[in-house]
């Protein structure tokens, strides 16, 4: 289908912004899922502004995630994380990729859950290691044994990752295809969402 074709016959994103109402699309998942790309991407396709918390705490902090780290710790980058998902998603309704720690933080999950619909970018070891040598930018890289902290963090992650709303696999297929599925998904959980509140609703 072409972009014009799909422009005039998919509905899509009409419906599921009614559906989103207020809140937010939040994508989680490791470094090398695509959230940033994906969730780009995802935000034209549904017509809504897209975040990325990483770029916004950096423009909060006047300094790279980098520089806050290494200054000020991971401590404090985590609580101003926090703060600043928690302002994304209590915001107007947007498309929001978050960094690889963030989700394991209690209450930005549930804020998330309150306020948002998170989509959980579910990527393989293999494609996850192949992504981030690509980037020489990434601190994992700069660890003594990478694969192994990839390990490590995939084995503490994605347990908690698992709670999310929706899991798309992120894999190595063009990012519309992903989009795609990220959107059907999407129309399943907002429709099942509004029957859901339909049947729980008290007669009149």
């Amino acid at each position: 289908m072409t972009a014009l074709a799909r422009t005039e016959t998919d509905d899509r994103p009409f419906k599921l912004r009614a559906g989103l109402g207020s809140r937010s699309v939040v994508l989680i998942g490791m470094m090398g899922a695509g959230k940033s790309t994906v969730g780009k991407r995802l935000a034209t396709r549904l017509g809504l502004p897209f975040a990325d918390a990483d770029t916004e705490i950096e423009a909060a902090a006047g300094m790279t995630v980098a520089e806050i780290f290494k200054n000020h710790g991971e401590p404090a980058f985590r609580d101003g994380e926090a703060r600043v998902i928690r302002r994304l998603v209590e915001g107007t309704s947007q498309v929001i990729a978050t960094g690889g720690g963030a989700y394991m933080r209690p209450e930005t999950r549930a804020i998330i859950r309150e306020r948002a619909i998170s989509v959980w970018l579910k990527a393989d070891f293999d494609v996850l290691m192949r992504r981030v040598r690509r980037r020489a930018d990434r601190p994992l890289l700069k660890a003594p044994d990478p694969e192994g902290v990839m390990r490590r963090l995939i084995e503490e992650r994605y347990p908690v990752y698992a709670e999310a709303d929706i899991t798309v696999l992120s894999r190595d297929v063009s990012q519309d295809v992903i989009v795609e599925e990220i959107l059907a998904a999407l129309t399943d959980h907002v429709t099942s969402s509004v029957s859901l509140d339909s049947a729980n609703a008290d007669p009149c």
